[in-house]
């Protein structure tokens, strides 16, 4: 009787244990198909006007605003969105993006309709429009946040996308691997407004950035006469390898690195040609002081240095490498000794990084391409940005309104309009900022 007992007692033990382990598996492939709904960002396939389907794509393809334009010109793309995809934080600024760590790459969501376009029409703006041989970034633009990929939203599109780089591949095009990336679609987080169809918004900046970014001169050379076809404001772009119209170009010798506030005539910042000189070089064409601030994160003195308390209207520049960084119109006294300003006159020219030097963190402003540190930015600064770029006037040349045309910025005459205005309105900012409370030092 005992072991009767015994025997039944195992083996409703032994049935309890496969219940548990059968719950248990359910619920770890429960665990799974959650997690790969979560990772999965399925096709959207919704219904326009007359019941039309509508269909999403996704790509990245280095600065948004260069994608945007391409897209949108395509008979049956209805909607092009500048945003943040790929990474793992939610509701991403573009000074997060920017600064990376977050994952995210900057990239363009388009909705079309299908009846009208096909995603295989898609894929093959997107490959003239971008660099399939460079990993580190897209152009001037060098980062993780600017990588090219694909992002595809069902099997179907993955399908395509992988055809078509293999067709890529084996066109033997190239003498390098292809190594745009196609990955699984992912929440896709619109960007800021200021950036939504910047090319209409900002041509004169837009059209400047594309061609001191290199971005058409290189399509050029990887597609010939197939490669990436833009307009704005209605009229066609430039022919690849024509800078734009009335910019007064001159080519600035590679290299060159001239003392800051020197009267001179060098020509223009120009991405596809610059080359930062070696550390010997640098010493020879800088100050030491601009030596130790720009190469060393050096900080100057306060109230003692260039451009703490200029007025005057016209542009900042690298000292290194001439590439624009603010303007006088974003200018400002904040009483600390220091030049400041609301925000950049180029931000794909000015890259922020986490500064741990210091007892409290810090974010440090470097130049995106001459890699010179700055200064940094705070979040004490005035309206509308309420930001405070901070910045050592060793580290910066000013380029007067006067002398844009002569060194090779007449693209930035338009933002100041008549001298006088413009000084005008850089003084009433700076009376405006003084008064902002809780400015620090740098």
């Amino acid at each position: 009787m005992t072991h009767a007992i015994a025997v039944a007692s195992r083996t409703r033990v032994g049935r309890a244990a496969r219940v548990v382990r059968r719950a248990r598996g359910a619920l770890a492939l429960t665990l799974a198909v959650v997690a790969a709904v979560a990772t999965w960002h399925p096709l959207q396939v919704t219904a326009g006007e007359g019941g039309a389907k509508v269909v999403t794509a996704t790509f990245a393809g280095g600065c948004f605003w260069c994608m945007q334009v391409p897209f949108e010109q395509l008979p049956g793309v209805l909607t092009t969105t500048a945003g943040y995809t790929g990474g793992r934080v939610e509701h991403p600024s573009y000074e997060q993006v920017s600064a990376g760590g977050t994952g995210h790459v900057e990239a363009v969501q388009i909705t079309y309709d299908p009846a009208r376009v096909a995603y295989t029409d898609l894929l093959d703006v997107f490959w003239h429009n971008v660099d399939p041989l460079n990993a580190a970034g897209q152009f001037c633009d060098i980062g993780p946040e600017y990588r090219g990929i694909i992002f595809v939203h069902d099997q179907a599109q993955r399908t395509a996308a992988e055809a078509s780089k293999r067709a890529l591949e084996q066109s033997k095009r190239f003498d390098r691997p292809i190594v745009t990336e196609i990955v699984a679609a992912s929440v896709f987080w619109p960007a800021e407004e200021y950036h939504q169809r910047y090319h209409e918004k900002n041509p004169v900046r837009y059209r400047y950035y594309r061609w001191n970014c290199g971005r058409d001169q290189r399509l050029h050379e990887l597609w010939g006469d197939a490669a990436g076809q833009e307009k704005v404001g209605g009229a066609a772009r430039d022919a690849p390898g024509d800078a734009p119209a009335a910019t007064g170009r001159a080519t600035r010798p590679s290299g060159s690195a001239d003392r800051a506030g020197a009267d001179q005539t060098a020509g223009a910042w120009n991405a596809a040609s610059f080359h930062k000189p070696d550390a010997a070089t640098l010493r020879r064409s800088l100050s030491a002081e601009q030596f130790a601030v720009t190469q060393e994160a050096a900080t100057e003195a306060p109230f003692r240095n260039a451009y703490w308390h200029e007025e005057r209207a016209g542009i900042y520049v690298d000292v290194v490498s001439g590439e624009p960084l603010f303007s006088s119109r974003d200018k400002f006294d904040s009483g600390t000794g220091w030049p400041s300003f609301m925000r950049p006159l180029e931000p794909a020219n000015v890259r922020e990084r986490v500064d741990r030097g210091l007892l409290f963190v810090r974010t440090e402003v470097r130049s995106a391409h001459a890699d010179s540190h700055l200064g940094h930015v705070f979040d004490d600064g005035p309206p509308p940005t309420g930001k405070r770029y901070c910045m050592n006037s060793a580290a910066l040349r000013f380029v007067p309104v006067e002398r844009l045309a002569d060194e090779g910025y007449a693209q930035y005459l338009p933002l100041f309009g008549d001298t006088a205005g413009a000084r005008a309105d850089a003084v009433g900012a700076s009376g405006d900022a003084a008064a902002a409370p809780g400015v620090a030092g740098k």
